[in-house]
Parts: C-alpha cells; sequence; structure tokens
C-alpha cells in the first residue's frame, strides 16, 4: 500500500475539475473515468478540498490459478466453466482440498476473493455423489448466513453450480408453511440462519430425522460476524446441533467462511468446538482501490452548551451520493442506522430529482427490518442493476454479490477494521478499480482515525470476541439441549468446562430434574428454545404498525425499542416520514402516523453502576485498574429533536419509561485525591473531568476491541460509594457481557493514550461531540471539562505500568 498524507487543500497531482454543481456533472460510462479521477472530482466540487484528509492507494493484485482437485464432479467443473470460471484459484483449491478430505476448514480471504466456490464446490459434488442412493438423498449439507437476503443469494449461486437433482431450498421466517414440510423431507442443501435452527430444525430434530442423517457438510458463511453475544449463542447452537447429529450418527464437516481476520482457525474452532484448519493467502486478483478519508467541515450552528456542530455524516454522505449517481457511479452508502439509511436515500432522491427524476428513482434505501416481498423487489433491483445508489445498513455488508459497484462510501467507521475493509471491499467486484470515502462522523473515534490514518491502514484486523461460556448464554442453550434429549455425563466435554456448575443450579431453580442413570431432563411444558434469544433482543420484537390503516411496516428489536420508538420518535420507512403515536410495551406495538416533520430525534438515558465483584485489580502508580462483574441500571429519560440537515437542536421532550437492569462485566479505573491535586484537577472540575473521559474512552474502544461504541456503556462518578474514589466505568451493553470490557482492561494503556490524544488533538475550544460529547449522554453533556479531562488522564497513565 502505498501511504500518502494529504494536508487541508493539498493534492496529489490529479488533474484538477471546475466543475461545482450537480447539473455539471456528465452521465459518462463508469468504467471510463480512474477511482482516484472520480475522488478528485467529487473534492473540487463546492469547494471540499479541505474535507480529504488523507487517500490510501492499495494497488491491483494478479491472480494465481489451480487445478481443480480430482474430487471435484465434472457437472461442477462444467458449470463453472460456463459462468466463465475455469480454473479455481489456489486458495480456492486449497479449501477445496481440505473439505474433500473430511478437514473443517475456514476460508478467511478479503472481499470478491471466491470464498463461496472454495466452499460450494466440495459441497455440491458430495450432494451429487448422494443423489445416486435409493432415495436420492444419500448426502445432505445445511448453510447458515446471518441474513436472509445472503441466504437467498447464495441458494442461486448453488442453483448455478449443481444439476436440478441437488434440491437446494430455502428455510427460513419468509419460507411458507407449506413449503417447508417439503424441506424437511426432500431437500439436500438446506440454506438457513442460525435464528431457524435454534427454533425451528433442532426442537423438531426428529421430524429432522433423515436429513440431518447423512448431514455431511455445514457452511457457517461470514463467521466473523459471530461475535460478541450472538456469537457466543451461535457457538452453542452448533454445539447442540453437533450433539444432535451424534445421536443420529453423523458427524459432518464445518466450512466456515470469514473476512479477513486475526487468528481465523482459532476463532472458527472457538465458534464451532471443532479443529478448524485456515486458509489465508488470497490468490485472487484485484483492481486498484483508492480510500479516502474525509471529515465533513464545521458549521456555523452550536449545540449542546455553545459547542460547535460539525455537518453530518449522513447529509455529507448524501452530497455525495448525490453526485455519484448523477455521473452515473454505481455506489453503495453504508450508514450505521436503518434511519440513517433512509435520510441518506430520501435526501438524495430530492436532489436528483431536481437533475432528472428518473435518476432519482434509481435511489432507495435497504435495511433489516422491511418486510419480505421488500426484501426480494430491492435485491432484484441491485442485482439487475436498475438501481444506480443504495444506501444501505450493514445488511449489505455480507457477502450478497452486487457486482458492478464502482464507489462505496461510509458514514462513519463500522466499528472495526475488519468490517471497514469488508464494506470498502463491495466496490469493484468486477475486478474493475474502485473507490471508497469514510466520512468521519462527529464522534471522538471517528475524528482520530481520520486524522490517524496508520490506525486504520498499519494495523491488523480484530480477532473475533466470543464466549461460549458466559454462563448467562450457556445455562438457556443447555436446557434447550435437554427438551431435545437428555443432558448426560458424555454431553459434558462438549459443552464446555461450566457445564457442571451450572447444571447443578438449574436443578436448584427447578428448571432441570436429574433422573436416574444420572441425566438432566427439561421439566417445563413450554418449549425451551423460546426462553433464548440468540440475538440478543431481551424479549418480543415490537411490530411498528401504522394506526390509521392497522398495516405492519416492520419490526424493532425489544431492546432497542426504547430509544428508536419511544412516544413521539420520528420513524423513517421506505422514504416516508413517520411519528410514533404510542409504543405499547406490554403489546409490543408501536403505533405510527405519517407525519413530515423537518427533524429527527434522539433518545437520551440515565444509568448507574453498582460493583458485584472486581476479578483483577491492577495497581497504576496511587490509581487503580479493575475488572470484574457490575449491575447498571439503565432508564430512557428523554429525547431530542435534532434539525435534518444541520443536526442543531430544536428541543427536549420527557418521557416516562421504565429502567431496566443489566448484569454483566465492566472496566473501571479510581484515582486518589493525591493525584487529582498533582493534575491540578479542583474539585468542582472533577465532574465534568471524569465524565469528559468516560465519554471519549467509549468512543474509543472500538479500536481495541471487535465492538461498537453502542454495544458499550459508561458511568462516571466522582465519588463512587463502592470504590470511595473518583471512577470511570466502562462495560459491555450485554447480560453476562461480551469481552469487550476484558480488551478494554488488557490493552488499557493503548486505549487511555489514544483517550488523551483524541481529546487534546480536536480543535474546538471547549468540547464538541468530534471529542469528548456523547450522542446519547442523559445528563445533556453537562458537566463536560475538556482541560480537566486531559489533566486527569495524564495522571493517569503516568502510573500505568
Amino acid at each position: 500500500m502505498a501511504f500518502n498524507h494529504l494536508r487541508p487543500g493539498q493534492h496529489d497531482g490529479l488533474p484538477r475539475f471546475s466543475v461545482t454543481a450537480v447539473t455539471h456533472w456528465v452521465l459518462v460510462p463508469p468504467s471510463s473515468r480512474p477511482p482516484a479521477a472520480v475522488l478528485e472530482k467529487l473534492s473540487a466540487v463546492r469547494r471540499r478540498q479541505d474535507r480529504l484528509t488523507h487517500t490510501e492507494h492499495v494497488p491491483a493484485r494478479p491472480g494465481s490459478h489451480a487445478d481443480w482437485p480430482s474430487g471435484i464432479r465434472a457437472e461442477v467443473v462444467e458449470a463453472a466453466a460456463g459462468l466463465g470460471i475455469a480454473r479455481p484459484w489456489k486458495h480456492q483449491a486449497r479449501a477445496m482440498e481440505l473439505a474433500l478430505a473430511g478437514r473443517s476448514t475456514v476460508i478467511a480471504t478479503g472481499t470478491a476473493s471466491g470464498k463461496s466456490l472454495g466452499y460450494l464446490a466440495p459441497v455440491l459434488s458430495t450432494l451429487l455423489d448422494g443423489t445416486e442412493a435409493p432415495n436420492g438423498r444419500g448426502a445432505t449439507a445445511l448453510y447458515l448466513a446471518p441474513t436472509k437476503a445472503l441466504a437467498a443469494d447464495q441458494r442461486r449461486r448453488a442453483t448455478e453450480l449443481a444439476p436440478p437433482r441437488v434440491r437446494a431450498a430455502l428455510h427460513d421466517g419468509d419460507t411458507p408453511v407449506e413449503e417447508r414440510e417439503w424441506v424437511r423431507q426432500y431437500a439436500s442443501y438446506v440454506l438457513t440462519n442460525p435464528d431457524m435452527l435454534h427454533r425451528s430444525v433442532l426442537p423438531a430434530h426428529t421430524r429432522w430425522s433423515s436429513f440431518l442423517k447423512a448431514l455431511r457438510y455445514v457452511v457457517v458463511d461470514e463467521c466473523h460476524t459471530y461475535r460478541g453475544v450472538f456469537g457466543s449463542h451461535v457457538a452453542q447452537v452448533l454445539r447442540r446441533l453437533r450433539r444432535i447429529c451424534a445421536r443420529y450418527g453423523s458427524e459432518p464437516v464445518f466450512l466456515l467462511a470469514s473476512a479477513t481476520a486475526a487468528e481465523p482457525g482459532a476463532s472458527a474452532s472457538r465458534l464451532t468446538g471443532v479443529p478448524v484448519t485456515e486458509v489465508t493467502e488470497d490468490a485472487s486478483p484485484r483492481g486498484e482501490l483508492v480510500f479516502a478519508l474525509w471529515e465533513p467541515p464545521l458549521t456555523d450552528l452550536v449545540g449542546e452548551q455553545g459547542a460547535p456542530v460539525r455537518r453530518t455524516a449522513t447529509a455529507e454522505a448524501a452530497d455525495l451520493l448525490t453526485d455519484l449517481v448523477a455521473e452515473g457511479t454505481r455506489t453503495v452508502v453504508f450508514v450505521r442506522s436503518r434511519r440513517g439509511a433512509e435520510v441518506v436515500a430520501l435526501q438524495a432522491q430530492e436532489r436528483l430529482a431536481e437533475v432528472d427524476r428518473r435518476l432519482a428513482g434509481r435511489v432507495a434505501a435497504y435495511r433489516g427490518g422491511y418486510l419480505a416481498e421488500e426484501r426480494r423487489s430491492l435485491e432484484r433491483d441491485l442485482h439487475s442493476g436498475r438501481l444506480l445508489g443504495v444506501a444501505s445498513t450493514s445488511a449489505l455488508e455480507l457477502g450478497m454479490d452486487v457486482s458492478g459497484l464502482d464507489a462505496v462510501l461510509l458514514a462513519g467507521y463500522p466499528g472495526t477494521r475488519a468490517s471497514l475493509w469488508q464494506q470498502a471491499g463491495r466496490a469493484g467486484r468486477a475486478g474493475q478499480g474502485a473507490l471508497a470515502v469514510l466520512i468521519a462522523r462527529d464522534d471522538p473515534l471517528d475524528t482520530y482515525l481520520v486524522h490517524h490514518p496508520e490506525a486504520l491502514f498499519r494495523r491488523p484486523v480484530e480477532s473475533t470476541v466470543l464466549d461460549p461460556d458466559n454462563p448467562h448464554v450457556l445455562a438457556p442453550h443447555l436446557c434447550a439441549a435437554a427438551a431435545e434429549l437428555p443432558l448426560g455425563p458424555s454431553d459434558l466435554e462438549l459443552f464446555g468446562p461450566s457445564t457442571e456448575p451450572l447444571l447443578h443450579r438449574l436443578e436448584q431453580r427447578g428448571l432441570l430434574r436429574r433422573r436416574a442413570g444420572g441425566a438432566w431432563y427439561w421439566t417445563r411444558r413450554e418449549r425451551a428454545a423460546d426462553g433464548v434469544d440468540i440475538r440478543g433482543g431481551g424479549g418480543t420484537p415490537v411490530q411498528i404498525v401504522e394506526a390509521a390503516t392497522g398495516r405492519l411496516l416492520g419490526t424493532v428489536d425489544a431492546a432497542a425499542a426504547h430509544t428508536a420508538v419511544h412516544s413521539g420518535a420520528v420513524h423513517l420507512h421506505q422514504g416516508r416520514s413517520y411519528l410514533v403515536r404510542e409504543l405499547d410495551l406490554e403489546a409490543s406495538v408501536a403505533l405510527v402516523e405519517e407525519a413530515d416533520p423537518p427533524y429527527t430525534t434522539v433518545a437520551r438515558d440515565t444509568t448507574s453502576v453498582s460493583v458485584l465483584g472486581t476479578d483483577t485489580t491492577v495497581p497504576w502508580g496511587e490509581a487503580l485498574l479493575n475488572y470484574g462483574s457490575v449491575e447498571v441500571v439503565n432508564q430512557v429519560v428523554s429525547f431530542l429533536r435534532r434539525r435534518i440537515a444541520t443536526g442543531e437542536v430544536l428541543g427536549e421532550t420527557r418521557l416516562d419509561l421504565p429502567p431496566r437492569t443489566l448484569r454483566t462485566r465492566a472496566v473501571w479505573w479510581s484515582v486518589t485525591e493525591d493525584q487529582l491535586d498533582a493534575a491540578g484537577v479542583a474539585p468542582e472540575e472533577l465532574p465534568g473531568a471524569a465524565h469528559a473521559a468516560e465519554h471519549a474512552s467509549i468512543g474509543l474502544l472500538p479500536l481495541f476491541a471487535t465492538c461498537d461504541r453502542w454495544d458499550i456503556g459508561g458511568v462516571s462518578v466522582p465519588l463512587h460509594p463502592d470504590t470511595g474514589l473518583p471512577t470511570v466505568f466502562v462495560y459491555d451493553g450485554h447480560p453476562g457481557g461480551a469481552g469487550f470490557a476484558e480488551q478494554g482492561f488488557r490493552r488499557a494503556r493503548a486505549w487511555l493514550t489514544a483517550t488523551r490524544e483524541a481529546i487534546a488533538a480536536c480543535e474546538c475550544e471547549r468540547g464538541c461531540p468530534s471529542c469528548i460529547q456523547s450522542p446519547k449522554c442523559g445528563n445533556g453533556n453537562d458537566p463536560l471539562d475538556k482541560a480537566a479531562a486531559v489533566r486527569l488522564l495524564d495522571v493517569l497513565l503516568a502510573g500505568a505500568p
């Protein structure tokens, strides 16, 4: 990679363009303009040169072929040739050989490197062998995807590579009930998701017995997405699957596909519970990638506590999407939230309509929560190329084949370097050059990254963090497993070292009963699997219903309902705005009515933390760094109305929602009175200093742990009752913890040093959203003291070992 720092207003010798408005862009074939020239033109329009902080050039790379392994069926080879694939890449061939040899394998190579063919060729070849059995189903395979869209896309690929006698079928929440029986009885390649495996297949394993008896392969696609609590749940679902398969005499080989990740073999082994061989050398060709870092400008507006307001990443992304679509450049914008995706698409449509209504009709939003028919229609338009511009959540980050994209815009850092490269890799999938632009949000981490490009381009991608032994995860899966088949002593090793003590606790609670012979049985009438929400949503999804018509618009996770669909919230759906009239938590329904407010809404909450137990304490001079268990009480108390175009705060409205309690894991640090005196932090400055340090450290933790800012929370207290000292907590936002706070504890010196640098380097005077203000602060970002926070962190870091 070439490394090129740009100062504001500086360029890298590319030709200048005098274009100054959307109407001056000329519709040209996308392939006629190299990505560097597209970036130069984007930065020249509307005097945007000073927004470009860095440009990274990733050079093109040639590919390296290999011969087809001997075990791949001729039908598959011929079908691949018909798709233009004469020979596989070397990494594909290596994965095929391992799979045919019966070795569980993870392919961890770059986006568009052909991972699908690496596992599909051996799987389909084995299934073709199975069609020669008397029942036509002598071998079966199971495919698991984190999203329905990806499973549907993979079914299409499978049908392209195998003749119809390999019966590939979808089994997900959109599959009609009448089709599910056919899938159980006749399909040899079932494509589903971990949720359906958990809720539908495993509890009804006797009805799936013929399929499970012949199960040869389990494909786990995009396995890097199974991290944190969700990943821990999926790990236990896979252990339950292995247990049921053993009951029917099968031992399937696991084939996993992952974006580039650190230690993919070890991560895949943690996920599946079996040894996994990794294939990581990417032999596929790659076109040139130009990767730009982009910081929106400060505006003349002021926000909370008089802080300067930077132009929002979504507004900036909508402008850039408009210009790229007007140029004829096929573009995807990745936005952090469902609402943000809708806003970007809507703003681009409105601006393009002023130029050409036909262009406005070629831009859409794509996100979770849509109804099945809406998703399918959008996916068809993506595949056909009818859509030129799409604003999407991470739903399109995964391996759904959207070929021919020229540019990717990232409206905010996606939380991990693995996701960053996965999203950027969605462009250039046909081998052509591509442009990727990371647009910084008004957030400490984003601000840090666009001014420290080495943190993105000179560090390896993260390991996948998950903890299958988390008792909050393992306990309900032991109940589900006991309901499927009584648990015996032979199962203890399968589920891990925490299993036996947990079984005794579940027995004491009356959930399991131990009978003669030492087996544990499920005691309740209700289905045990129904008590496990593997997505960590924490309850029944809330249905969003149009009050006037009763029409179901979509759903939102129960855990997100308090912040996303509280009374008065603005909800966006397919370009239309709705106001939430009422949130009925008992009925899990949010009633909405169509409206057109000139603002968006942001929920605010308050949080308190108590220490339940300290696992580890490390002295930092006089200060103490701790890791352990805490109880967090959180309550959404109000929401802000922000002007759509500028982010300006228009007002705040109180809410009356019940508090929620969370037992989780946290890292926390405390300082002494002597240290505060040495740092020159006066008693009246302490609350603002600690609060500012807490906000910034939450913002920077995703750089050191595989998490997102919204996966974690924090509290700062000038005098905490459990420590007796000024204390700052950062905790995992999931029951039992997700491993994020533990990563912060282990890498505390680097994490808190980056936090200090991010605060000190920000160009604002007293603090702003780019350094110490938080978008979810329940105290209105008051008090905050930027200068005192730097002094506080200095004295803390001075004692770091």
